[in-house]
């Protein structure tokens, strides 16, 4: 019996499907250079270290970083983030973020409040999650170490100035942190150009890579703290991390097959371009938008139809609880969605929705029109449904 067709638009959490090269190099490298990179001379374990280190170059000249070691694997943006994070921060330090991050962010810094006593100070978004940066510039103090933003709100696709935010922090002597989980592959980001310090960023999301894979990107002049300790396969004789890069920060021995994969991902997008799958999945974000708003009881979430954003639309069904709503989609119409607080309750209490979460679709690079409007028919007879009392 066939398997019913997915409409997938849970993009925002993970991209799906993948470039067909995506999944093709991981076999590859499971059957060819499955060695312990940096661990032996011997073929494999150099054509291993070979593939970690042509990932790295891809990501440098995707995110414009000269020196491509000066990016440090990691399992996901949360592990990034705390190794940027906890690697910094030090007792009496003050931290700038928004009322807009991801959990990834305020549970860190939460953390270190208590554990450090370090101080936070969250910079306010207005409703549709846009942020005015003089008020980010009014906060600093003069012991604030970091700002740390969300490129792009995970629950409204606003996108935060990061640019602007930079020149800030680079006259006012602050790093700045960007969380790209939602841009990366997706937003063009140079490092050097918007004054980024540290960026952390997924390989399962907009870099079309396996989950398990990120990095965590840090400028040349700043040293941070590891978050983890052990082998490296260099200066094995030291009782001490190494602080060559990037082993520094990689200990442990490295998802190569995953991370063959991501620069699968990361090549076509070098190839297709930020600017042509941004501008594409734009369209399909409006053309939702467009269709759910004229539905009876729907309430947007986010910038106005028209306002550049990434490809989120969180919304909200009157009537009908937004996980029940996800429910109905994926059981009623095979649609995938994901539904509930999406791990920022800071950005449900901006946009107005923390007493219920919200429904969030998430198209991506490969869905097609057809598929938004069969999302768009999908909740027009859920609506329908409800205020004929079915």
């Amino acid at each position: 019996m066939e398997s019913k067709k997915i409409i997938y638009l849970d993009n925002a959490a993970t991209s799906w499907p993948k470039p067909p090269t995506v999944a093709e190099a991981m076999e590859r490298s499971m059957r060819e250079s499955a060695a312990n990179p940096g661990r032996g001379s011997h073929a494999m374990a150099v054509k291993a270290s070979r593939v970690l280190f042509e990932t790295r170059k891809r990501l440098a000249r995707l995110f414009r970083i000269s020196n491509p070691n000066d990016i440090a694997f990691a399992l996901n943006t949360t592990h990034a983030l705390n190794l940027a994070i906890q690697g910094m921060l030090k007792q009496g330090d003050h931290v700038i973020a928004t009322t807009v991050e991801h959990n990834s962010v305020r549970r860190p810094l939460e953390a270190l409040k208590r554990k450090l006593g370090i101080q936070v100070t969250y910079i306010g978004t207005d409703a549709k999650g846009l942020l005015n940066v003089k008020e980010v510039e009014r906060a600093i103090l003069p012991n604030t170490k970091m700002i740390v933003v969300t490129h792009s709100s995970n629950l409204l696709g606003s996108i935060i100035p990061v640019a602007e935010i930079g020149e800030i922090a680079r006259r006012r002597n602050v790093k700045l942190l960007v969380d790209a989980a939602q841009s990366a592959g997706v937003l063009p980001i140079d490092v050097e150009g918007m004054g980024i310090d540290l960026l952390a960023f997924p390989g399962h999301k907009g870099l079309m890579g396996p989950q398990g894979t990120g990095g965590l990107y840090i400028h040349p002049n700043l040293e941070l703290e590891p978050l983890m300790h052990g082998g490296t396969g260099s200066k094995s004789e030291a009782p001490e991390q190494p602080t060559i890069r990037p082993d520094r920060y990689e200990a442990g021995t490295q998802n190569t097959v995953g991370l063959a994969g991501l620069s699968e991902g990361v090549g076509f997008i070098l190839k297709e371009t930020t600017e042509v799958i941004h501008n594409q999945e734009q369209r399909l974000t409006f053309q939702l938008m467009e269709g759910l708003q004229g539905i009876p009881g729907i309430t947007l979430l986010g910038p106005d139809i028209g306002v550049e954003r990434t490809a989120i639309v969180s919304f909200l069904l009157e009537g009908v609880d937004p996980s029940e709503m996800a429910f109905l989609l994926d059981q009623q119409f095979g649609i995938a969605v994901r539904a509930g607080f999406h791990c920022t309750p800071l950005g449900h209490e901006t946009a107005g929705s923390y007493e219920t979460g919200a429904v969030r679709a998430s198209p991506g690079y490969f869905t097609e029109k057809s598929e938004i409007v069969s999302m768009i028919e999908a909740v027009e007879e859920i609506s329908r449904n409800l205020r004929n009392g079915k």
